[in-house]
């Protein structure tokens, strides 16, 4: 059970490390604030790990099948890509204060990074599979406690995910002067951009989604 511990761990560090809309958020923020609205991103987007984790393991992520809940997720999150991608963009035109951050802009950030993996239509491929893909980890008959020490190893490593990133960024970025900020603003819009019509181009290929559905996925990070 200790190797599945430690399977299921560092599957957690390779879902998390992979660039994605929280990364780039995550960048955002930091270049602006430092440590604290960061790791307010990558806190915030536990929530919709643990959600989707939770519903996938439980075998409800089969429902996430369905069409009539996958594409209205899929459509928010592009929705939502799209206002960060101009927001970004429209905030690199502005003065950038990189002293710091306060209370409300961490509160902000920490919702921004829930909404993002909420409505990431990835993570309900991703989780709508795994929750049948035991598998790969060897194991062929899952039980309760399989799934609970899944779980556990998994959001065990996208805790640990949180700190080290938000850690990187505010190294990187601690010194960053206005210029250096506005460049990192406006290729953050850029991927943010990016992600969305990647999303947008998913969702108006049903055999792309059949087949990532009836395939074991592989690793992928937070969009």
């Amino acid at each position: 059970m200790f190797a599945f511990f430690v399977s299921a761990f560092l599957l957690g560090l390779v879902f998390n490390a992979a660039p994605g809309a929280v990364f780039a958020e995550t960048v955002k923020q930091g270049a602006r604030g430092g440590f604290k609205p960061a790791l307010a991103v990558q806190v915030g987007s536990l929530t919709g790990d643990a959600l989707w984790a939770v519903l996938g393991l439980t075998g409800v992520g089969v429902l996430l099948q369905a069409e009539s809940l996958r594409t209205p997720v899929g459509i928010a999150g592009v929705a939502y890509l799209l206002w960060l991608a101009w927001d970004s963009w429209r905030a690199a035109g502005q003065h950038l204060d990189t002293r710091g951050s306060d209370a409300a802009s961490n509160r902000s950030a920490l919702k921004t990074g829930a909404l993002l993996s909420l409505t990431n239509p990835h993570n309900v491929a991703y989780w709508a599979a795994m929750g049948s893909a035991m598998g790969a980890l060897g194991v062929h008959e899952p039980n309760n406690t399989h799934y609970a020490v899944f779980f556990t190893a998994f959001m065990t490593a996208s805790v640990l995910w949180c700190f080290i990133a938000a850690t990187l960024v505010d190294r990187l970025f601690r010194r960053a002067n206005t210029q250096w900020a506005t460049l990192t603003y406006r290729l953050c819009a850029a991927a943010l951009l990016a992600l969305a019509i990647g999303s947008m181009r998913d969702l108006m290929t049903p055999v792309a989604r059949q087949e990532r559905l009836t395939t074991p996925p592989a690793v992928s990070g937070r969009p």
